[in-house]
């Protein structure tokens, strides 16, 4: 899995399905949370998104505004996850 392929997806679908503006220019460090762009319901359908799209399961104590405030914070999370660390489920 390649780092590019995970922030270029994760983009489309924040944009497309839940800003619900596919041509929104997201910023790799633009705060999500904090800037009011996604709220607790949308963290969790990236979540969902991220296991079927990559197959990397994140816990839901670990779905928080510190570890998914932005693309680049989700990203790194979703590398640390897929590098078969099983001690995060």
């Amino acid at each position: 899995m390649d780092h590019r392929d995970v922030r270029s997806r994760l983009k489309s679908f924040i944009c497309a399905d839940l800003l619900r503006n596919p041509d929104y220019q997201l910023g790799d460090t633009e705060p999500l949370m904090t800037g009011g762009l996604m709220d607790s319901f949308a963290l969790a359908q990236v979540g969902v998104f991220v296991e079927s799209a990559f197959n990397v399961y994140i816990p839901d104590i670990e779905l928080t505004v510190d570890n998914m405030n932005t693309v680049d914070a989700m990203v790194r999370c979703i590398m640390q996850h897929s590098a078969g660390d099983a001690s995060h489920v």
